[in-house]
């Protein structure tokens, strides 16, 4: 298994270990490759190869890939080192490699949602998403690992094993994105494309010490990813800078009328609101004010969580943030409201999973009916997450509990929105910790899912209200990465990405990230090898 590989891994893979590596093209930001591939100091073919020779390297023990489509990627950059060669006019991240996670409907690659239940499945037609991503020629290098169906907030639940967190093998990447965000902080790839429904984004960019954003809900759209809540779900970047995720956003946002909820808006650029604050002298948050709910904090946090929080947003009103106090009731009930509305809409999503219509075929012992047929399949097919959640969604849509349960928690969910744009009147953003805690021991919550559920008790809001949000790392709590969420209102995507990017600025941030500090060394001890 992935888990005893790593246990009898060298020390090379190990914390700081892990930053080695064949070249010094996999530390680059997105931009700082996309700047060297216009000016031809690099070739997209040897970014390309970089990244995936880093992968072949760094993955067997990290396993944030459940596809590595090397021909696919080296095709693409081929394409694209030709075309800039001939003089075309390309996309600005043309050549940069990005991974997709494996909910990600891809023409021709294996697309799981790393489930049996769809092992083997290939495509006929790409998602949205994709098709901008191919437009804009980013070599898509592989598809990664998730919580089966993005039900889980660890990446445990995957049917193809556990990711691990490159701070600290023993412990999870966060979920149900695990996968992007290990590839990311592995420097494996410089971007990926994560789907958040809860926090699935967010939640493992915290504990990854990667920037993960949840978009405004219909930016990007859905059309193309395997629904787990329909109201629910974004799609959105995974990046290692705010500028990176900024720039990634501006390729996959915009319209779609293949997707029922996609907002017809044209959004400013996020590249553009990211690299705003460091223009803007030393107080580029003059008058900008942040919301910090009484409702989003206690006993379930951690301290050094707080304390990180704490100092943050000290920093910030250094420079130029006002902090107001919201008292949002309704807030400290998101959990349980979410939990409710979610396994309904994923009961009915998956539904058409029943080896009949859709998936994979189990043969149930004689006498062979539709209805032994069914339950076969979908008891082989689903993990016990998925089944758990099925079971209890469809229990809250069912007689005597659709009116008790799931249109008292829609009802939450309409009060929670107002309450949050009242409270966008008084403030521009509001900000809160990403996690209640830093990345856990693999397995330490597997036997409570309750326990797990919590993860999210801070990131559920936003996919309540659709609005958008994104983690940005702020600090290290005994040597793991704390995150840094900053929420904006519906359509605020640019005043969000303004704020995580001054939240970046924090020098002490990079300083004591163990995963940046002396990769110059690392990288060229690596390419001695």
């Amino acid at each position: 298994s992935t888990l005893d590989r790593s246990s009898a891994a060298s020390d090379v893979y190990k914390r700081q270990g892990v930053i080695m590596a064949k070249s010094d093209l996999v530390f680059r930001s997105a931009l700082e490759l996309a700047q060297m591939l216009r000016e031809g100091k690099v070739s997209s073919v040897e970014v390309t190869r970089a990244m995936l020779d880093r992968i072949a390297e760094v993955d067997p023990v990290v396993n944030a890939f459940l596809f590595v489509d090397e021909e696919g990627a080296l095709k693409t950059a081929r394409e694209v080192d030709e075309a800039r060669a001939a003089g075309e006019q390309l996309h600005p991240l043309a050549g940069v490699p990005i991974a997709l996670k494996d909910n990600v409907v891809t023409r021709g690659v294996p697309t799981t949602a790393a489930s049996r239940m769809l092992e083997g499945w290939v495509p006929p037609y790409d998602a949205t998403i994709v098709e901008k991503i191919k437009a804009a020629k980013l070599p898509i290098v592989g598809k990664t690992n998730m919580d089966e169906f993005a039900m889980g907030s660890s990446t445990e639940h995957s049917a193809f094993g556990p990711t691990h967190n490159p701070w600290d093998l023993e412990r999870i990447p966060g979920g149900s994105g695990g996968g992007s965000a290990a590839a990311v902080a592995a420097f494996m790839v410089p971007l990926a494309i994560g789907s958040d429904t809860g926090g699935s984004i967010r939640q493992p960019a915290a504990m990854t010490g990667t920037v993960g954003v949840k978009p405004t809900y219909g930016a990007v759209s859905r059309q193309g990813i395997i629904a787990l809540g329909s109201s629910l779900d974004q799609a959105g970047p995974v990046a290692r800078t705010v500028a990176d995720a900024a720039a990634l956003q501006d390729v996959i946002d915009g319209f779609d009328d293949r997707d029922a909820v996609s907002l017809d808006y044209a959004w400013p650029s996020m590249e553009e609101a990211a690299l705003e604050p460091a223009k803007a002298g030393d107080r580029p948050l003059e008058g900008v004010k942040l919301g910090v709910v009484k409702q989003l904090s206690g006993d379930a946090y951690e301290d050094d969580v707080v304390a990180s929080f704490e100092s943050t947003l000290e920093f910030l009103k250094g420079k130029g943030a006002q902090v107001v106090e919201l008292d949002l009731p309704l807030l400290g009930i998101a959990l349980d409201a979410y939990y409710v509305i979610m396994p309904a809409e994923a009961s009915s999503n998956l539904a058409k999973f029943d080896g009949v219509r859709y998936g994979l075929r189990a043969e149930p012992e004689p006498p062979v009916t539709s209805e032994r047929l069914i339950a076969a399949s979908r008891g082989e097919g689903f993990g016990s997450e998925v089944k758990r959640r099925i079971i209890f969604g469809t229990r809250m849509l069912s007689k005597g509990f659709f009116d008790k349960y799931f249109v008292q928690a829609m009802r939450v969910r309409t009060l929670l929105q107002e309450e949050l744009v009242e409270a966008f009147e008084s403030v521009d953003v509001i900000v809160s910790p990403t996690s209640p805690t830093t990345a856990f021991k693999l397995g330490e919550k597997m036997d409570d899912p309750t326990l797990m559920y919590l993860s999210d008790i801070t990131t559920t809001p936003a996919n309540l209200g659709g609005m958008p949000a994104m983690s940005v790392p702020s600090g290290i709590a005994h040597g793991l990465p704390v995150g840094f969420q900053v929420t904006g209102p519906v359509r605020g995507d640019d005043v969000m990405y303004r704020v995580a990017a001054v939240v970046e600025s924090q020098e002490d941030v990079a300083h004591k990230n163990p995963m940046i500090e002396g990769v110059d060394g690392a990288a060229r001890e690596g390419e001695d090898r």
